[in-house]
């Protein structure tokens, strides 16, 4: 009997050993835990790969296990250790738990893993420790990415997109929302509920952009349009996207992109236009000063000149005689010239720029009585149909100067093979008031002439009386009140001027 009792002895002692042995191969950390009633513990077993780990002895981890253990794990996550391996004791739970410790200069990432099993009054883990620093470094980088990437774009006021073609389903980025004004709330999840925001006038160009990347005859697409925003206003949009997911036949399956608020940017580029537009009236008014003075007043110096030569020379009465009758003429002409000049100076200047409630049927009644004679004698036809009571902002001179310009245009180039009619309407166009004057003349080739018509000193009939200087006059009086003026004309059919006025109805 006692010998069986031995060789079960032995045959036990020697599958220990052998198991041993076997755990002392095994890479990962091995351990047997044992927490007694009033939580004191020690290692009943540790394989020979964590003593190597650690750099213990078996004696030192029999005699102070707490101790050893609290020098090892990373300061800050040694309350949290014990706390959970007592917590897995007192609930009879497997414990887990992820901590660092400090190996030489060195902090590596493990991980506990063990189940309990309950001994009358103690508690035993069986488990293993596993190095995990890898998997913690790439998830630190991770979240370091993720938090630069949300700076980024927190930063630079963009927003991302996530678009599904298949169930019509996008997913906005808060930032994305934020954009115009909304949030989750507002279930903003499908492509349509944003294009329906779109503005109307942008949306054919925002779809042809995307189509032609679906196509992939684009890299990525890229579009700017308007998009309403919560509060009613419009918001410039910048878009980018890219096809990032096709089917076995190419289709496209989901566009990832990113939104961001160009809004500022594009009242920027607005107000630069603007200003370039601007400058390039002044320079054209500019440019007409230049003809003025290097053509105009050069040839009335230079007519003086050669005229006053020819009487130093000439001392007949008669040559002197007509010499002077040159110099009248030639002094009227230098006269009218700068007070041309003159005239415009103060129309782009602050002098006359007062404006006043005029009733525009009483200014055109004035004209027409000024001009009775020459309508008269001309048998010209007049149509009026504007309303008794119409009444524009304006500056009265030169309300009265733009008629009599435009209706003494319209009766010096009337056509000779028929009666000259002119007619006035007055009317709202597009929140705009607009005076038409409509005459039957000879007409103005606009193909050929249209960018000259309105150049100082441009004339596009053979009339002796022509100077070239009303329409001038005339457009930048309007200009100058903030109105255009635009031109209708066909040869040999006559032409239509449109007075627009700056104040909405």
């Amino acid at each position: 009997m006692r010998s069986d009792w031995y060789s079960n002895e032995y045959l036990l002692e020697e599958k220990n050993s052998f198991y041993r042995k076997l755990l002392n191969q095994i890479p990962d950390l091995i351990f047997q835990l044992t927490i007694n009633s009033v939580n004191n513990f020690y290692f009943s077993y540790v394989n020979k790969t964590m003593l190597t780990f650690f750099d213990i002895s078996t004696l030192e981890i029999d005699q102070n296990p707490t101790k050893i253990i609290s020098s090892r794990i990373f300061p800050s996550d040694r309350e949290g250790f014990f706390n959970s391996l007592l917590k897995s004791k007192n609930e009879s739970q497997p414990w887990s738990y992820e901590f660092r410790v400090a190996i030489g200069n060195n902090i590596i990432w493990l991980k506990a893993d063990a189940n309990v099993e309950n001994d009358q009054d103690k508690s035993i883990f069986f488990g293993r420790l596993t190095d995990i620093t890898n998997i913690k470094n790439r998830e630190l980088k991770i979240v370091d990415s993720e938090e630069r990437y949300h700076f980024a774009l927190e930063a630079s006021k963009s927003g991302v997109w996530d678009y599904n073609l298949i169930t019509g389903k996008v997913y906005f980025s808060k930032e994305s929302l934020q954009i115009i004004q909304y949030d989750y709330d507002d279930n903003i999840n499908t492509n349509s509920l944003w294009d329906e925001r779109i503005h109307p006038n942008d949306l054919e160009s925002y779809l042809q952009s995307i189509e032609l990347h679906k196509q992939n005859k684009t890299s990525f697409f890229e579009n700017v349009k308007r998009v309403l925003a919560k509060d009613g206003t419009y918001k410039w949009i910048l878009s980018r996207g890219k096809i990032i997911e096709r089917d076995e036949n190419n289709n496209p399956l989901r566009i990832i992109g990113i939104h961001s608020d160009v809004t500022l940017e594009k009242e920027k580029e607005a107000q630069l236009i603007s200003n370039f537009d601007i400058i390039s009236e002044q320079n054209n008014r500019l440019l007409n000063f230049a003809h003025i003075v290097s053509h105009n007043l050069r040839s009335h110096t230079g007519n003086f000149k050669m005229l006053l030569n020819i009487i130093e020379s000439d001392d007949q009465k008669e040559t002197q005689d007509e010499c002077f009758n040159h110099l009248k003429t030639t002094s009227q002409a230098l006269s009218d010239t700068i007070e041309h000049l003159k005239e415009l100076v103060d129309i782009n200047s602050t002098i006359i720029h007062k404006k006043e409630n005029l009733n525009l049927s009483i200014y055109l009644n004035r004209t027409l009585t000024i001009l009775s004679k020459e309508i008269k004698d001309n048998r010209v036809e007049i149509h009026n149909s504007v309303d008794k009571n119409a009444t524009i902002n304006f500056n009265p001179a030169y309300l009265e100067s733009i008629l009599l310009n435009i209706t003494t245009n319209a009766i010096k180039y009337s056509h000779p093979d028929r009666n000259p009619t002119i007619s006035y309407s007055f009317i709202v166009q597009n929140n705009k008031q607009v005076l038409l004057i409509e005459d039957n003349g000879l007409g103005i080739n606009m193909e050929k002439y249209g960018e000259k018509l309105f150049g100082m000193y441009k004339t596009f009939h053979k009339n002796t009386n022509a100077r070239g200087i009303g329409l001038f006059i005339t457009k930048n009086q309007i200009e100058s009140m903030g109105g255009t003026i635009e031109v209708e004309s066909k040869v040999n059919v006559g032409s239509t001027f449109k007075i627009k006025f700056n104040e909405e109805v």
